[in-house]
């Protein structure tokens, strides 16, 4: 009997109860009962397909196997030595290995009896090896003709499972959840006229058959229905917003370049500019004297001088009157512009003050005073700009630097601080998107591209060093820091296996102790887990030359620019993305002398690592690795969007459902262009899910 509704409490449901339900809130984020409807399968096994032993191909490999158990026992000595089963059927024999719930796997997997078992093949010196596999007792008298041939997969974690909430576990309770719930309930909200044009699935249906699926095209049929509506929805909300801009119309009009924009270029700009420079100077003050609001991206690859332009727009500003200011990531950041500003800008009548948390008493007092006042007109900072005491006399421009690190209640508070009408804003970012992927995503900004490096620049030499050579490496970073370079470690940091990295981290820093012991050597450490005062202490110890070697993690991705580092090695370089070791290495090469990234790697690579390695040695070009990265990568993350945070999508990929993220996109315009406030009858769902804030579903990732 149906009882429940969308919005009931997830406790209520058979199977969960209070317990359940507190883990399934704090591990999952599902409330309620809609919610967990919305948590997917993010892969699926197909019951029907049986691999042999001796079909198993390359090492990464899932495979389902129907084997007789032989034997078991353990291997090594010591604690944390495996337990390892050796299974066989009729064309070759496997190890199956377990690290873990060994006196579990030891009472149920037993010599003799036959298993039908699931798992992602390692290949090892031992030969071929399957770690911790699915495994079920095979009973062929016990297979219904009717079973779903695709059993679906869901996210856990150790804390789910121990409360019988592994993948199992959550198919259970969906499967209660769809027993106790009118699928009813849950409502359309994408119009007839849109499911018939694109073929789509009605909601209802997707849902059913993305959980119990019987063949490939239903799951195919119903990730495509979610992908859509996720798309669709992102693009309505991005081209919406741009046309009440430009409906509401208002922005400030800076018509002049001004008197400080023209001594500035004529007498202190340190460098003659590139034409790409140029060109998006007279792109961004086309926009300033429009009358609009300006919303625009800069796009740039490391070291395209990004930074020179933002400060000329705000001498634009400054020269009509306005104050501007920029806010960046970290103190570090912050800190180098208003040095690096204030440098640049000796001799000319402007005032300029710096915002952090660290900034206090007399300084704080001043800045504060001369901002509300209008007597400063430039402020560098960071979130401390935001906070409700930092009052600006008439706030013209907003720069964003490294955008994907702020969320959009924090840029709207920034925002509110202009009088009268909104302030332009410029948002830019260093990691290199194609174009046309780049004006999907930012579907509410005009894009602008600096894609020309400053001349004379020195590339920087990459190379790949396996870790059977590390003495070499060794050698190369006492040779360097005897020139009286400096020198970045980085070691990887995925939230999965954080605990391991950060152990990883350390082990590193110790073995380098040894070869650059104190006090001829000073190592510089930072990584996540460090408070911020600490981490910016080291990070100032070494952007000051108080140290040597920065071991890191990616936290130092954005933050640090240290002309006299020269050198950039990145450990186990080959669990990073290609534009994530592209953002790394732009930490070196910022002064005159040649500077080098050294990627270190395992001895053996995939295809795909080592394809990878190769193109960083080959190109320093931000915009040919993205693409590289988009040809590549193809399914999966897009590094620099998904992996940086600049577009938050939860079952839809940019890259692989880029077909249908422009189809949401050509829609979006087309509706919007006939009807803005989409107040037809006909566009009244379209409206909903506009209207619609983020609706606190987990939707898992779906493969």
């Amino acid at each position: 009997m149906s009882f429940l509704k969308p919005d009931s409490a997830i406790e209520y449901l058979k199977g969960v109860g209070p317990q359940r339900g507190a883990l399934l809130r704090k591990q999952l984020n599902i409330q309620d009962v809609q919610g967990l409807l919305f948590y997917f399968p993010f892969r699926y096994i197909d019951k029907t397909q049986i691999h042999q032993i001796k079909d198993i191909e390359f090492d990464g490999q899932w495979v389902q196997l129907r084997v007789q158990a032989m034997r078991m026992g353990d291997r090594g000595q010591g604690r944390g030595k495996p337990l390892v089963a050796a299974v066989k059927d009729a064309t070759g024999t496997l190890e199956l290995v377990w690290f873990r719930s060994q006196k579990w796997v030891e009472d149920h997997f037993l010599a003799g009896k036959t298993y039908q078992i699931y798992g992602k093949v390692q290949k090892s010196a031992y030969g071929f090896s399957i770690s911790h596999p699915e495994f079920e007792e095979y009973d062929p008298t016990q297979i219904k003709p009717n079973a779903a041939r695709f059993e679906p997969v869901y996210s856990s974690g150790e804390a789910l499972a121990a409360a019988g909430l592994d993948s199992k576990g959550i198919k259970r309770i969906v499967e209660s959840a769809f027993a106790s719930f009118d699928l009813q309930a849950v409502e359309e909200n994408l119009p007839e006229y849109v499911r018939t044009k694109f073929k789509l699935l009605g909601r209802q249906e997707s849902l059913r058959l993305i959980h119990f699926p019987t063949h490939q095209d239903q799951i195919r049929k119903a990730q495509e229905r979610f992908r859509f509506e996720e798309l669709l929805s992102f693009q309505l909300k991005i081209i919406s917003a741009k046309i009440q801009r430009h409906l509401v119309g208002g922005g400030f009009k800076f018509q002049l370049l001004g008197e400080l924009f023209d001594q500035f270029y004529q007498e202190k700009l340190p460098f003659q500019l590139t034409e790409a420079q140029k060109r998006v100077i007279r792109e961004i003050h086309h926009d300033l004297k429009s009358g609009k609001q300006m919303n625009r991206l800069l796009q740039g690859d490391v070291g395209s001088g990004k930074t020179i332009v933002a400060l000329m727009i705000m001498l634009i500003a400054a020269g009509n009157g306005f104050q501007a200011c920029i806010m960046a990531p970290t103190e570090v950041l912050a800190n180098q512009h208003f040095k690096s500003f204030k440098d640049l800008l000796d001799g000319l009548s402007i005032r300029i003050c710096l915002l952090t948390s660290t900034v206090k008493g007399k300084d704080r007092r001043e800045a504060l005073e001369g901002l509300e006042s209008g007597q400063i007109a430039f402020a560098i900072g960071t979130h401390a700009l935001i906070e409700d005491k930092v009052k600006f006399n008439n706030l013209g421009l907003v720069v964003i630097d490294e955008q994907h690190r702020f969320g959009v209640a924090q840029r709207s508070k920034l925002w509110a601080k202009s009088k009268d009408l909104p302030p332009h804003i410029l948002v830019m970012t260093a990691t290199p998107i194609p174009r046309t992927l780049a004006m999907t995503i930012y579907g509410d900004l005009e894009v602008s591209v600096i894609d020309e490096l400053p001349p004379n620049r020195k590339e920087i030499y990459t190379r790949q060093i396996k870790d059977i050579h590390r003495s070499e490496l060794i050698r190369f970073m006492r040779e360097e820091i005897a020139k009286g370079r400096q020198i970045y470690i980085v070691y990887p940091l995925i939230e999965e296996s954080e605990k391991v990295d950060l152990e990883n981290l350390q082990m590193g820093y110790e073995k380098l102790l040894t070869f650059f012991p104190l006090p001829q050597y000073r190592i510089s450490v930072v990584h996540g887990k460090l408070k911020p005062a600490d981490k910016d202490m080291e990070m100032r110890r070494f952007s000051e030359g108080r140290s040597h070697i920065m071991v890191a993690t990616t936290v130092i991705e954005v933050g640090v620019n240290v002309p006299n580092a020269s050198v950039m090695v990145i450990e186990n370089a080959e669990r990073f993305g290609l534009s994530q070791l592209h953002q790394l290495r732009g930490r070196v090469g910022r002064g005159a002398e040649q500077s080098y990234c050294i990627l270190m790697t395992a001895d053996r690579l995939g295809v795909e690592s080592k394809a990878r390695m190769d193109i960083m040695c080959q190109t320093n070009d931000g915009f040919k690795i993205a693409e590289e990265d988009l040809r590549l990568r193809g399914p999966g993350d897009l590094s620099g969007t998904r992996q940086s945070g600049l577009v938050e999508l939860k079952v839809s990929d940019v890259v692989r459902d880029n077909h249908i993220l422009i189809a949401a996109r050509k829609l979006a315009e087309a509706v919007l262009e006939r009807d803005p406030l989409l107040s037809h009858p006909a566009n009244q769902l379209l409206r909903k899910l506009l209207s619609t804030e983020e609706d606190g579903l987990s939707w898992n990732k779906i493969s």
